[in-house]
């Protein structure tokens, strides 16, 4: 006999909270709905699984119990299979290595259910297949206490598909006896063995590109409607971020703000971005991202910081008023940001403005 497995209530649940994320726990959710009667009943059932109306859940083959709110003996039953369907689903498993692996993975692959099906094993319940019980006077099938049990099963389903297999019949101790007692497919050895792959070693980088191309400007006939200075501007902006990420190997692009801003400071537009153009100047997206957006560092890269602060003054260090990733002296502001650097800021007509080119220390900026 299995034993029952045995789990805490589940909390009050945070607005918007979900039932059923995994897709085996949302056809347990469908076969729950397509057998309501009353979807009054389930909208409460709803309510009272996100508010903690149930208690303790007990999972048995063929049963799931709980007390639920004045004390209602609230049970939902499944049937459970047969020692010949459980023979022929552990064949199935068996058949094949990856199903082994997803099920202590704690998954519970399509296509193992699909050959389960295939073999006359209904795993997942369908329409009528939930059977619910409670000592409520509701006559609702299910009433709102036997539906909350069943939404807070869905969240058990998705962390352990073995609640499942326990309701229709064995749990996880007794599957894997079952599989240890069948031969498991001996896959097809792919690949290098190990010690090979070593032996070879490592083989050689390949020379990088070369960056010392020089761009030749395009040579654009005149065309009704076309600016063809602009096209050989934009045509020279794109050949120099080119270059720039083959030399920094960057992988982030731009969005479409910051290359405005790019396009701004690299040829002197006139777009109404003068303390973006001073950002970029200095620091690139870095500095423009500095300029643009708090937000909270790591406490360890502060208390560096600090120290670095601390280490590279003399005498006692200045007070320093602290906000997210800005730390203010006086007339002066060091903003530190997402790449690990500082970066400057002066005092300007009651705004902060970018003040120079970022550095790793703190203290260099201030001293």
């Amino acid at each position: 006999m299995t034993d029952a497995r045995g789990f805490a209530a589940f909390p009050p649940q945070r607005t918007g909270a979900r039932f059923a994320t995994s897709w085996w726990g949302r056809a347990w959710i469908k076969a729950l709905e397509d057998t309501s009667l009353d979807h009054t009943l389930l909208k409460n059932g709803r309510a009272y699984a996100k508010t903690g109306q149930v208690g303790p859940i007990t999972v048995s083959p063929g049963r799931l119990a709980a007390v639920t709110e004045h004390e209602y003996d609230t049970v939902v039953r499944v049937e459970q299979l047969t020692d010949a369907a459980w023979e022929r689903f552990l064949d199935q498993v068996a058949a094949k290595a990856g199903h082994i692996a997803a099920l202590l993975d704690r998954d519970m692959p399509h296509d193992l259910v699909e050959a389960a099906e295939d073999a006359a094993v209904p795993l997942l319940p369908t329409v009528g297949d939930l059977e619910p019980e409670c000592s409520c006077p509701d006559w609702g099938h299910p009433c709102k206490h036997a539906a909350a049990l069943c939404y807070q099963a869905s969240w058990l389903l998705d962390d352990d598909p073995f609640v499942l297999l326990l309701l229709r019949g064995r749990g996880e101790r007794e599957l894997i006896e079952g599989l240890q007692r069948r031969d498991v497919p001996a896959t097809a050895p792919q690949g290098v063995p190990v010690a090979d792959a070593y032996a070879l070693g490592v083989p050689p980088l390949p020379d990088p590109p070369p960056l010392d191309v020089t761009f030749t400007p395009l040579g654009l006939e005149p065309a009704p409607g076309v600016d063809v200075a602009a096209l050989e501007v934009l045509a020279a902006s794109a050949a120099s971020r080119a270059r720039e990420l083959l030399h920094t190997g960057a992988s982030t692009p731009l969005t479409e703000y910051q290359d405005r801003v790019r396009l701004s400071a690299e040829f002197g537009l006139d777009l109404g971005l003068d303390a973006a153009v001073a950002a970029w100047r200095h620091g690139g997206a870095g500095g423009l991202d500095a300029l643009e957006s708090p937000w909270t560092p790591p406490k360890q890269d502060l208390a560096r910081a600090r120290a670095l602060l601390e280490a590279g003054w003399e005498g006692e260090p200045p007070a320093v008023e602290t906000w997210r990733n800005q730390w203010t002296v006086g007339d002066r502001q060091l903003r530190y940001g997402r790449d690990g650097r500082w970066y400057p800021f002066a005092r300007r007509d009651g705004a902060w403005w970018p003040d120079g080119p970022p550095e790793r220390d703190p203290s260099a900026l201030l001293t």
